[in-house]
Order: structure tokens, then C-alpha cells, then sequence
């Protein structure tokens, strides 16, 4: 089995209640809570810490800024790599996003992983008075223009001039560059195809979202058809699955933990439009609500497929399972934060069995 790199997903938005949304156990924004748990994170290992890039996001559209939150993380820990999760590129102007970029890497002796994505909640943009476009392929072309001008700036010794379609600079200077030569490793994520094609020319990493085996294994066969065309190979590229976490001792602390979950105080609100096809509704599920009541021992069909949900030893097979399916680093939403149970029992049981 190869070695994997484990990711924790630091929770600086709350989505409390029966949806079990990424972060189910928070019923509000705790910043001191997410600095914690990413600094116990660091202590215990974990090879990444990453935050959500959003603006508006959770119970009460609540939600820490993200390049924000990485500067104080860079600043609290010292071993684990640093990156945004689907980094909205409209959010920032690409020659600021290199400068910001490159002070990251400086300010954290070279962790950052810069994870470029071309959005997908236009409500965001359109509320802070931000640059959107509702064409898929435009955002896509944006994104590509974006990444070639923070390379030129990360990369390119003096002045940098650009016009291009969208963007412009004019003798714009990135100094101090990044630390990590020749930058820092560039991530892209989904299966938009216009991304995947930039992935596979410039890409040091791939992310999915939370998807079950089978989606995976096609997920990864796309991004090999986009590798090929780019003539480049497949293993060339950090393969990633963002997915959420629940680790207990045993069926019965699982069970205590889940029903929990289910009944977060100030649950149950709608969350954006954007992300409905990702959530299914398990609060609906019959099989969830036996399961927690313990008239059923196996774990419902849409849990135990979209997620890792289970005792020690059902984690590692899941996880062993898509590492044979090409996943090299799993970033994981821990369900029972902002208790360190989980988070705690996977490093110690876990993580070793893959390292």
C-alpha cells in the first residue's frame, strides 16, 4: 500500500442539524474552535490543514474569510501544508492572488498548496459586488488566464506585463517570490472539463468531493483521458478526496455520536441551491434513524458509500480501497468537531496503518 497524506478540513462555518453538512456538529461560527482543532491537527500529523474559500456559507451565511484564516494558521502551526479548498479566483484578483500567494509560503518556510478553482455559487459574487459569469466555459477561460498570470509572477524575473481577455498588468512585481521552486504546488479540482485539461497540463494536484467508490474510480478515468490528451502521466499528479469523516471506538459510540448529530440544537435550515446535488437527505433516510436506534447493525447504503463512517478498522478498509483507486491524500470534514474524539482516534488507529 502506498503512503497517503491525510488532510483536515478546519471548520470556520457552522451547519448544525439532520442535513449533516461538513460541519454538523457546530451550531455557530467558533474561530477559536477551528484554530484549535488545525493546531491539535499539526500536533498529531495530519499532512495538510485546509479551509473552505467562500463568502457567504452555513447556518446564517456565517463563515470566516479563508486567505484570512491560512495567514493565522500559517503563523500557529509548522508542519502541516497549507491550502484553500476550490479557491474562487473571481475573489481575487490574480496578481494580488500571487502576491498573497508568495507572502504565504514566505511567512510559512514554503506549506502552501495553491488550489485553484472557477466557482460555482454565483450568489456570493453578485452580493459582494464581485466579477461572475453564469457561462461555465467563460468561468473556465478565466480561471486558465488567472493561473498563467500568478505563474509569470511567481516565476519571472522583473516586471510582468499582461493583456489578456480579462485581466491586465502593467510592470506588476512579485517580490519576494514563494520559497517553493519553481512555485508552489498548483491543485485544481471536480470534472468540468475545461479543468480537468488544465489540470493535466499544469496541475500538481486533483481534489473530488465527497463521492462513492464507483464515482471515484470514473471521476479519476476522466482526469487519466485528460492526462492523455495532455501527454503527460497520470502519476504525475497528487490525487485527492474531500470527504467527510466519522471515526468512533465501536457501534455504539457510533451510534451516540450520530444521533447527536441528528439533533444539533438550531438545525435543519436550507443550505444554498448550489449545494443540494451534493447533500442527500439523510434526515429523510429510514435506514439512518434505524441504524442510530439499533434495530440495524449495517450502516446505511448512502453513508456508508459517500463518506467514511465507521470503527477503525472499516475506515482503513474504505481508505484502502480508493488508494487502490488512485487517491493519494484524503481531506477529511471531521462530523463530530468541535470535539477532537475523531479527529484524535483517526491519527492514532488510522493514519499509521498508511504511513
Amino acid at each position: 500500500m502506498p503512503r497517503l497524506s491525510f488532510g483536515f478540513c478546519v471548520p470556520i462555518f457552522a451547519a448544525p442539524g439532520p442535513n449533516l453538512f461538513r460541519t454538523p456538529g457546530f451550531t455557530q461560527v467558533e474561530a477559536a474552535a477551528a484554530m484549535r482543532l488545525a493546531r491539535l491537527a499539526d500536533d498529531l500529523g495530519y499532512d495538510s490543514l485546509w479551509v473552505a474559500d467562500h463568502l457567504m456559507l452555513g447556518r446564517d451565511d456565517a463563515i470566516l474569510e479563508g486567505w484570512t484564516m491560512l495567514s493565522a494558521l500559517a503563523g500557529a502551526t509548522a508542519n502541516a501544508r497549507l491550502g484553500m479548498i476550490h479557491q474562487a479566483h473571481y475573489f481575487r484578483n490574480p496578481g494580488l492572488a500571487a502576491k498573497m500567494g508568495a507572502t504565504l509560503d514566505q511567512i510559512s518556510g514554503g506549506r502552501l498548496i495553491h488550489f485553484m478553482d472557477c466557482g460555482y455559487m454565483g450568489r456570493e459574487y453578485t452580493a459582494f459586488g464581485l466579477p461572475w459569469n453564469d457561462d461555465l466555459e467563460q468561468r473556465v477561460a478565466d480561471l486558465a488566464e488567472a493561473t498563467s498570470v500568478i505563474l509569470a509572477l511567481w516565476t519571472e524575473n522583473g516586471p510582468v506585463d499582461h493583456d489578456g481577455p480579462t485581466y491586465r498588468l502593467d510592470g506588476a512585481v512579485c517580490a519576494p517570490k514563494p520559497i517553493q521552486r519553481p512555485h508552489p504546488p498548483l491543485w485544481f479540482g471536480e470534472t468540468a472539463p475545461g479543468v480537468l485539461d488544465l489540470c493535466a497540463h499544469l496541475g500538481q494536484g486533483w481534489n473530488s468531493t465527497p463521492v462513492s467508490l464507483t464515482e471515484w474510480r470514473r471521476r479519476v478515468a476522466l482526469l487519466e483521458g485528460a492526462c492523455e490528451r495532455a501527454g503527460r502521466a497520470t502519476t504525475e499528479i497528487e490525487k485527492s478526496l474531500e470527504t467527510q469523516i466519522l471515526v468512533a471506538p465501536d457501534r455504539a459510540a457510533l451510534r451516540y455520536t450520530l444521533a447527536g448529530l441528528l439533533d444539533v440544537a438550531g438545525g435543519g435550515q436550507e443550505l444554498p441551491a448550489e449545494i443540494q446535488p451534493f447533500l442527500a437527505r439523510y434526515a429523510e433516510d429510514p435506514a439512518l434513524r434505524a441504524f442510530v436506534a439499533g434495530e440495524r447493525e449495517d450502516l446505511p447504503r448512502q453513508l456508508a458509500e459517500d463518506w467514511i463512517v465507521g470503527t477503525p478498522d472499516e475506515v482503513a478498509a474504505r481508505i484502502a480501497a480508493y488508494a487502490e483507486a488512485g487517491m493519494d491524500h484524503l481531506m477529511g470534514w471531521f462530523m463530530d468537531a468541535p470535539k477532537e474524539d475523531g479527529l484524535r482516534l483517526f491519527a492514532e488507529a488510522v493514519m499509521p496503518r498508511f504511513r
